[in-house]
This record gives structure tokens, sequence and C-alpha cells, in this order.
């Protein structure tokens, strides 16, 4: 039996040429919330990531904030979901830089329409895997924690694969689970209790560690 602490990465690089960076932001926001474990005497008995940049830069934060060293186990099925393939799939015209409010309403009107025909099996993004076998990728790392953890064990990932887990373990429809998506923020933490036989969600998208109004402005969705 135990918690496991899911965490999205902190804030990346949208709109840039490399979105899979963190942000100064970004490295900021997870080193906090290593820090707020740490104040917490939370100790974690394993940690998984996927095998972006971005989750290995929020592990590292994490790992400063608390100082602790671990060597992760890494696990692709962890890693996030093309958007840029997923919104190329059904808008093969160019687009252009969301760096304004209307243009980034855009993309991700885009990006809920695309979601939606992947997860139905309408469109099949390049290079990336059928909605079924996007879920095992998430699902078989759930199965390895209950297997095989204990205790507390951190996860970091991003917020395709999280809405997934939670999307897995409450039976929520494909629609349900892109709205999940959309709202989960940058280093939020969800937990979730395991024991052999299951996962029960007991918080979602929490942002403890910047529950402070000088942190208001580090709060962040992409």
């Amino acid at each position: 039996m135990g918690t496991l602490y899911l965490v999205r990465h902190g804030q990346a690089s949208f709109g840039a040429d490399d979105y899979d960076r963190l942000s100064e932001l970004g490295h900021r926001q997870s080193e906090r919330l290593g820090e707020y474990f740490k104040g917490k005497g939370l100790e974690f008995q394993a940690v998984i990531t996927g095998t972006l940049r971005r989750h290995q830069e929020t592990f590292a934060g994490i790992a400063r904030g608390l100082d602790w060293q671990a060597q992760p186990v890494l696990w692709p099925g962890l890693n996030e979901y093309d958007s840029e393939a997923v919104i190329h799939a059904i808008h093969p015209m160019p687009l252009p830089k969301p760096d304004t409010p209307e243009l980034y309403r855009h993309h991700f009107r885009l990006l809920r329409d695309g979601l939606t025909q992947w997860m139905a099996g309408v469109v099949s993004p390049r290079g990336m895997p059928s909605y079924n076998d996007f879920v095992h990728g998430v699902s078989s790392a759930l199965d390895h924690v209950r297997q095989n953890c204990e205790g507390n064990v951190l996860l970091v990932s991003s917020g395709g694969p999280i809405s997934t887990a939670v999307g897995h373990i409450l039976g929520t429809t494909p629609e349900a689970t892109i709205e999940l998506n959309l709202r989960i923020r940058n280093s939020s933490v969800t937990e979730f209790h395991f024991n052999p036989k299951r996962h029960s969600l007991v918080t979602y998208n929490t942002l403890p560690h910047l529950d402070h109004p000088d942190h208001a402005s580090w709060i962040t969705h992409a």
C-alpha cells in the first residue's frame, strides 16, 4: 500500500521552436515543489518518469528542492502525445505561432477537436500510437507501481498521461478525459492511494507549493 504522487512537468517553452525544455519559471516551480515536499517531511521510496527532457528537468528540480538523489525508472509510456501531430491530422495547413490570446485559443480548439477524433479512432496522427496503445502505456506504469512499490512513489509526466491515468481509474469518457487534460496546471500534484489490487483518486491538479500570494504569478498551464 502507498501513495502515488503524479506531478505534471513545470512550465515548458510553449510557442518556442523547442517546447521540450523548461522555462526559467518551470525550473523554479519544480524546485519549489521539492522544497514543499521536504517541508512536509515526505520521503519517496521510488520514482518513475517519462523520458522527455521536460520530465527529466522537472524531476531534477524536485530533487534539488528535496536535497535528494535518486535514479528514476524511465517509462516511455508516460511520454506526452504529439500535440502538433494531433492538430496536423485535422488541419494540415501550417499554423502561426500562438503568440496572441486569439491564436492561443484557436490552437487549443484545434487540439480538442484532434484529440476527440484520435480517441475515437477517426484519425491516426503521424508517428503516434493508437489511443488504446497510449492508454496501455499509461496503465502499464500504474500496474508497475501497484505490483512493485509501496510507501510514497513519485511519478513525473505530462498532462495527457496524468489525465489519462485519472480517466482510467475513474472510468470517465474520452470527452471528460480531454477536459481534465486541458485544465491541468504546470507542476501540479495528483494523488492516488494504491494497493496491489487498485488505485484510488485522492486529489487532482493541486498546487499546494504555490498556495501563497507571493507565488500567484507562478501558476501556469502550458
